[in-house]
């Protein structure tokens, strides 16, 4: 997985290319927490070049829902691929992270 970060005002926003796997998820988190060190506590996740999520993909993307709640912040998906979305949904994921067509749109929800 690769993961790149640009800063908008306040919010963090990170491209993942690639699969949120088990063998990813160390690399997710320490992405996460190096973001969160710098003052970070909103985050986009731009998933559209993400190709696959596991069970563990899943348990990381609550986990940083819980770390930015802690930190009075919050997350968005943006650009969910039609394969992600389905397993956000069946997993119910989707009720507990919003997620948004496009990263504008996620920006904007984070401002609200």
């Amino acid at each position: 997985m690769k993961i790149t970060c640009q800063h908008h005002d306040q919010q963090a926003v990170l491209t993942l290319r690639g699969e949120l796997t088990t063998d990813e998820i160390d690399l997710f988190r320490k992405t996460m927490l190096e973001q969160m060190d710098e003052k970070t506590n909103d985050f986009v996740l731009d998933m559209s070049h993400v190709q696959f999520i596991d069970s563990q993909g899943l348990e990381s993307l609550l986990w940083l829902q819980d770390q930015c709640l802690e930190r009075l912040g919050q997350v968005r998906l943006a650009a969910c691929p039609d394969n992600i979305q389905t397993i956000l949904r069946i997993t119910r994921l989707s009720d507990t992270i919003q997620s948004h067509e496009n990263i504008p749109s996620a920006i904007e929800s984070l401002k609200a």
